[in-house]
């Protein structure tokens, strides 16, 4: 690997932000400390930064070198939303707030960004144009990029660039591709409500429970049956919670479920039928449904231009032959996919995984961890590929 040595001197600094971050994690929309850590940063390093909503931090430089020609903004982004879960890591920087947990890397993500701000504000007599750096909150639900965009931060950028660590890879590999990345998320509630009656004597209710298992069931047909099988969609239904005691008709019962894919008019196709057989279901047990979609996030297209770009750069850092340009599509969702429609960008996973303990873990997993080696590839690519946009 070819690691700038600038990078190489911000090693313990990011080592030292990543393991705070992890310490005190904080859940989206909650994010006040971290934001509040991330301005202190800022205020060290003496750029201007200002709140995107409650939570999320936006900070702008502007380089002091003349310009020959019209100058080009950058913008660089990091999620820093934990999750509400316990850290079941035994080690100095495990969580020290019981029920969050960073276990998806976003603290690394945020460290990184940091240190690139600190690099770039080093070298501002070297280039010409604007980098605009993206401390987002709320990525897990998909609500803090929508608020940079609605915010107007994204009027005349050029590029946009994210990334994400992956213990699919190992440490020095990376990933992306041209074209959809990762899937649209829709999050769902299904309300049944039915009828109380003794359970000795089910003819005089309405069974909640029974009405919203047969849902259940139903929904499967969707992928199933009524989708092109060559289309990639996941219909998901991860809580149900019904009744009030073991011997009493369920007179309510809930389900909450996720919709996945990468096409548009499937997505609205699915969660169209998803409505009509909640609804028609339920009617025909004598109970009522009501359903309700809230979309978290659209699908992760990356823009081909862009990601050659980006290809080409890790290319400079980890050589070729560590660079997977047809990166395999994944069903999880990222909310960096809502500043594409506005904005030429592309996305990239870093391999975060070595025989550390931890590193083999999945996200979302308590024992999730990363090897911070991985870091450094992360931070040369935010440093490299804005002065690569800006030089361009």
């Amino acid at each position: 690997m070819a690691i700038d040595p600038v990078v190489l001197q911000q090693k313990d600094y990011i080592v030292q932000m990543r393991r705070y971050f992890h310490a005190h994690p904080e859940v989206s929309l909650h994010e006040f400390k971290t934001a509040a850590r991330i301005e202190e940063e800022l205020d060290k390093i003496g750029l201007e930064h200002r709140r995107v909503g409650e939570t999320g931090v936006y900070a702008r430089l502007v380089g002091k070198k003349a310009a020959g020609g019209p100058t080009r903004i950058v913008a660089l982004r990091a999620d820093m939303d934990a999750l509400g879960m316990d850290d079941l890591k035994d080690c100095e920087y495990a969580s020290q707030n019981k029920g969050f947990c960073h276990a998806c890397g976003h603290d690394g993500h945020t460290a990184t960004l940091l240190a690139a701000a600190r690099i770039l504000k080093s070298m501002e007599n070297d280039f010409a144009g604007e980098v605009r750096f993206f401390f987002q909150q709320a990525e897990e639900i998909g609500q803090g990029a929508r608020q940079f965009v609605s915010a107007g931060l994204l009027q005349g950028v050029d590029r946009i660039y994210g990334s994400h660590v992956t213990n699919t890879l190992p440490v020095g590999r990376v990933g992306t591709a041209p074209g959809p990345l990762n899937a649209s998320c829709d999050f769902f509630r299904i309300e049944v409500k039915g009828r109380g009656a003794h359970v000795s004597m089910p003819h005089k209710g309405v069974d909640a429970l029974y009405a919203a298992a047969q849902i259940v069931t139903s929904l499967q047909s969707i992928v199933a049956r009524s989708t092109d099988p060559m289309q990639s969609v996941v219909l998901g239904i991860g809580k149900m919670t019904a009744g009030t005691q073991y011997n009493i008709v369920a007179e309510e019962a809930e389900l909450e479920g996720t919709v996945r894919t990468f096409d548009p008019a499937v997505r609205e196709f699915v969660n169209k039928r998803l409505t009509d057989i909640a609804t028609s279901t339920a009617a025909m047990l004598g109970a009522e449904a009501r359903v309700t979609i809230k979309s978290y996030s659209n699908p992760l297209i990356n823009d081909a231009e862009a990601a050659a770009e980006v290809r080409d750069v890790a290319a400079s850092i980890v050589d070729a032959e560590n660079v997977d340009f047809a990166y395999p599509k994944s069903m999880m969702a990222e909310d960096f996919a809502d500043y594409l429609p506005h904005c030429k960008g592309a996305f990239l996973y870093f391999g975060t995984h070595s025989e550390k303990p931890g590193t083999d873990k999945p996200n979302h997993n308590g024992y999730f961890d990363i090897d911070e080696e991985g870091l450094l590839v992360a931070c040369s690519m935010f440093v490299r590929y804005a002065l690569y946009v800006l030089g361009k």
